[in-house]
């Protein structure tokens, strides 16, 4: 992991296309400002996390729907 130090009005680039600006420090509680092309998805952990699970059940549901008209096919052969 890369570790930076940054003061407020101070930003940093990740390749040719996203810039993460430190827009301000409150005691605890750093925001930052994010620009990023469109194309390139920006989430807060916890809901990246969220949306990563929410993707898992729903492969898990759709495999366990598919499963009974895959096994009645293989039996009609």
């Amino acid at each position: 992991m890369l570790v930076l130090t940054r003061k407020a009005n101070q930003s940093i680039m990740i390749g040719d296309d996203i810039e993460v600006s430190v827009l301000s420090v409150l005691g605890e509680k750093v925001r930052l400002g994010i620009q990023a092309p469109r194309r390139v998805p920006v989430f807060r952990k916890e809901v990246f996390l969220e949306i990563q699970a929410e993707s898992l059940e729903a492969a898990a549901r759709a495999r366990r729907e598919l499963a009974p008209v895959s096994e009645g096919d293989e039996g009609a052969r």
